[in-house]
């Protein structure tokens, strides 16, 4: 058993990899477009273009100014970010825990609780791909396009789905094994990492 959850736990390192990518990436648009947008204000001040007209119209001619399309990129990488980063996050046991109350119960009830709540995590996150594959097919029949960039909104919906499945699957390994500790009476998979509060 330790060794096929080795096997899912690097898979899901590899979609926080690509996730972290991808928000790496977008955070440098964002970081590019400010500094350009700024840039052009200023090359359109009264200042500017009284001190050297010939070269802030030269760089304004170039292009400086914020990239265009940015919002829709954003919007598009983003939710393709926060489904690769649901897959690592459900094989750690990565999720925010209040145990208060249950730092009270005997171990067994505290396993039952534990696996109920990877079981509905699971069936939510079952139900969000089958629901987002849904939207794909939609979005592909529509021919959708964004407004700037004219890119078809269904490749930003097939990124997200890649992520989607990535963490249904990890929240259904989860649950089987959280049923087997509970059945069993045996710790499988360490709930180490979770953010207990």
């Amino acid at each position: 058993m330790q060794r096929v959850h080795r096997t899912v736990l690097a898979l899901a390192k590899l979609m926080a990899v690509l996730g972290g990518t991808v928000l790496t990436v977008l955070i440098l648009i964002i970081c590019i477009s400010i500094v350009g947008r700024t840039a052009n204000s200023l090359l359109h001040s009264d200042l500017v273009m009284g001190l050297a007209p010939g070269l802030a119209q030269g760089l304004l001619d170039f292009g400086v100014g914020a990239i265009r399309g940015d919002f829709e990129l954003v919007e598009a990488g983003m939710a393709f970010c926060i489904f690769a980063f649901l897959p690592f996050c459900q094989v750690t046991s990565g999720h925010a825990s209040v145990d208060i109350f249950t730092n009270f119960l005997p171990r067994p009830a505290n396993r039952l609780l534990i696996f109920l709540a990877e079981a509905l995590f699971a069936i939510a996150l079952v139900v969000i791909a089958v629901q987002l594959e849904a939207g794909l097919a939609r979005k592909m029949r529509s021919g959708e396009t964004t407004l700037l960039l004219q890119f078809p909104v269904w490749w930003s919906y097939s990124a997200s789905l890649v992520g989607a499945v990535a963490a249904a699957a990890g929240g259904v390994y989860m649950a089987l094994v959280r049923g087997i500790e509970l059945v069993t009476g045996r710790v499988i998979v360490a709930n180490a990492v979770g953010a207990d509060h």
